[in-house]
C-alpha cells in the first residue's frame, strides 16, 4: 500500500499544483494603475489616458491614470520600481525618464535596465524645429545659412539640459558647424513663451504644443526631427532631407512593469495593447497629432531601448551633460 502511494505522489503533486493554478484570479481581476512621471496634459499623459480607456473596454476591468510629477521623473519611475511585480501598478516611461536621466543622474534611485520590463512600445512623436513667425529664415537651409554668416549671434532654446530637444538641437549645431547659444529652460512652456517673444531663434518642441501656433501662423516649422515627414505637416522637411543624414529624435512612451512581472501577466498586456494600436480609433487622433505608432513585441521594445540608450549616452558624454 506504501509503495502504491509513494508511485502516486507525483500525479497527485501535479493536480494540486494545477489546482491551485486554476484557482488564481485571472489578470486583471482587479483596478490597474497606469502611472504617469509627468503633470496632465503632457505626451506621457495623453498616451496612458487613451490607452487605459481602450484597456478598460477590452478587459473588462478598471484602468486608471495617477500622474507622480517631480524629480524631472524620478519620483514616479522609482515608485513603480519597487511596487509589487504583479502587473496592476504599470508606468507610462518616456525618453527622459528610461533612456536619458539614469545616464545623466547616477544617483536616480532606479535602475532603468534591471528594475524594469518593458511591455509594450506605443509610438513616438517627431520634434518640430519652430522659430518666430515674423523671422527671415522660411527653411532650415535658409536659418543654416545666416547663423554661419553671423557666428554666436543665434539662439536656441530647450525645456531643460540633456533632453532630446537640447540635444537635437546640440547635434544640429555641431553637425553644421554652427556657432549657437543654449538658453536652458525649466520646461517647455517658459521656452515657447520665449520663442513666440522673439527672444529665442529657434527650439526643438514636441508636436502638440507647437502646431496650433504654426497653424496661426505666430510660429514656423523649419524642419521636423525624425526620419519620415509628418502626416499633419507633410509640406515640411525633415532635418534628415535637409542638412543631415539620418538625423533622428523623437520622444517615445510605452508601457513598463516592475522587473519580476510574471511573462504572462507581461504578454497578456502587449497582445492587449497591440490589438489596440491596429484600432483606428485610437491610432488616428495620435497620428494626426505626430505621432507615429508602432505595434511591437516586448523583445522589439527591449531592442529598441538599448538602442537609444547607447545614442543618448554617446551625445551626453560628446557634450559633457551631467547632473545639475
Amino acid at each position: 500500500m506504501k509503495t502504491i502511494f509513494r508511485a502516486l505522489l507525483p500525479a497527485l503533486f501535479l493536480i494540486s499544483h494545477c489546482n491551485a493554478q486554476s484557482s488564481a484570479p485571472p489578470f486583471p481581476s482587479k483596478p490597474v494603475t497606469i502611472v504617469v512621471a509627468y503633470a496632465p496634459g503632457g505626451l506621457g499623459d495623453v498616451l496612458a489616458r487613451r490607452l487605459a480607456e481602450k484597456l478598460s473596454i477590452r478587459t473588462k476591468q478598471t484602468f486608471v491614470v495617477e500622474n507622480k510629477p517631480g524629480a524631472t521623473g524620478a519620483l514616479a519611475t522609482r515608485y513603480v520600481a519597487k511596487s509589487k511585480p504583479d502587473g496592476y501598478i504599470l508606468l507610462l516611461g518616456q525618453t527622459g525618464e528610461m533612456a536619458i536621466n539614469p545616464i545623466v543622474n547616477k544617483d536616480v534611485g532606479y535602475d532603468a535596465n534591471k528594475d524594469f520590463r518593458p511591455v509594450a512600445l506605443i509610438g513616438d512623436a517627431p520634434l518640430i524645429l519652430a522659430a518666430p513667425g515674423s523671422s527671415s529664415y522660411r527653411t532650415l537651409p535658409e536659418f543654416i545659412k545666416l547663423a554661419k554668416a553671423k557666428p554666436g549671434s543665434m539662439t536656441y532654446a530647450s525645456s531643460g539640459s540633456g533632453t532630446p530637444g537640447h540635444l537635437a538641437a546640440a547635434s544640429l549645431a555641431q553637425d553644421m558647424n554652427i556657432n549657437m547659444a543654449h538658453a536652458p529652460y525649466k520646461g517647455a512652456g517658459q521656452a515657447m513663451t520665449d520663442l513666440l517673444g522673439g527672444h529665442v531663434d529657434i527650439f526643438f518642441s514636441s508636436a502638440p504644443a507647437v502646431i496650433p501656433y504654426i497653424e496661426s501662423k505666430t510660429l514656423r516649422a523649419l524642419a521636423v526631427s525624425s526620419e519620415k515627414r509628418m502626416a499633419i505637416l507633410p509640406e515640411v522637411h525633415t532635418v534628415s532631407e535637409d542638412a543631415i543624414k539620418g538625423f533622428n529624435f523623437t520622444l517615445w512612451g510605452g508601457i513598463f512593469a516592475p522587473a519580476g512581472t510574471p511573462d504572462s501577466v507581461a504578454n497578456y498586456l502587449n497582445a492587449e495593447i497591440n490589438e489596440i494600436l491596429k484600432d483606428p480609433s485610437f491610432s488616428g487622433p495620435l497620428e494626426k497629432d505626430g505621432l507615429f505608432i508602432k505595434m511591437n513585441s516586448q523583445a522589439e521594445f527591449m531592442e529598441f531601448i538599448k538602442r537609444e540608450t547607447i545614442k543618448y549616452s554617446k551625445l551626453l558624454k560628446t557634450f559633457e551633460i551631467k547632473n545639475d
